[in-house]
C-alpha cells in the first residue's frame, strides 16, 4: 500500500530528531508504534470479520441447497410411497374381487360318459404294495474277491492305536531311598 523505503525512514527518523528533540522522540516514537500497532489490529480484525460474513453467505447457500435438495428427495419419496399405496390398494380390491367370485363360482359335476378313462384301462394295473421298479430286469451283480477286502478309515485308525500302544510300555523300576 504505501510504500516507504529505508532511506526515507532515516531522514523521517532525523528531522523528527531535530524537530522534536532527543527528549521527547522516545515518548513520541512509543506513540507512534502503540498507533500503527492499533491500526494493523484494526485492519486485521475488518479482514477477518469480511471473510467471516463471506463464509457465512456461502454457509448459508450451502444450507439452502441442502434444504432444497432434501425436499426434492422427500417429495419422490413421498409420491414413491403413495403409488405403492395405491399399487397394494387396487391389488388388494382385485384379490378381494377373485375372492368373491371364486365364492361365487359353483362346481358342476361332470358326467361319467365325458370322461374318458379307456386310456388308463389299457395299461396293466400294479398293487399298491409293490416297488416301482419291479417289473425292470435286475442288474446283474459282480462278485468280489476275498482278497479285495476294503480298509476304512476305522479300522487303519485302530491299527495306528495299537502299534503305538505296544511302543507306550512303561517300566517301573524301583526306587532306592537315601539315607
Amino acid at each position: 500500500m504505501f510504500d516507504v523505503s529505508f532511506s526515507e525512514l532515516l531522514i523521517i527518523g532525523i528531522v523528527a530528531l531535530l524537530v522534536i528533540g532527543p527528549e521527547k522522540l522516545p515518548k513520541v516514537a512509543r506513540t507512534v508504534g502503540a498507533f500503527t500497532g492499533r491500526m494493523q489490529r484494526y485492519v486485521s480484525q475488518m479482514k477477518e470479520e469480511v471473510n467471516r460474513d463471506l463464509r457465512f453467505e456461502e454457509l448459508q447457500k450451502l444450507q439452502q441447497e441442502i434444504q432444497t435438495q432434501a425436499n426434492q428427495l422427500k417429495n419422490v419419496a413421498q409420491t414413491q410411497v403413495n403409488d405403492l399405496i395405491q399399487t397394494v390398494e387396487t391389488n388388494f380390491s382385485e384379490s378381494n374381487l377373485a375372492q368373491e367370485s371364486l365364492e361365487a363360482f359353483e362346481l358342476t359335476p361332470v358326467a361319467e360318459s365325458s370322461r374318458k378313462l379307456s386310456q388308463f384301462k389299457k395299461r396293466p394295473s400294479k398293487p399298491v404294495d409293490t416297488p416301482l421298479f419291479a417289473d425292470l430286469p435286475a442288474v446283474p451283480t459282480v462278485k468280489k474277491s476275498p482278497a479285495a477286502k476294503v480298509r476304512t478309515s476305522k479300522t487303519i485308525v485302530k491299527e495306528a492305536a495299537k502299534k503305538s500302544a505296544a511302543k507306550k510300555t512303561v517300566s517301573k523300576k524301583p526306587t532306592t531311598q537315601v539315607q
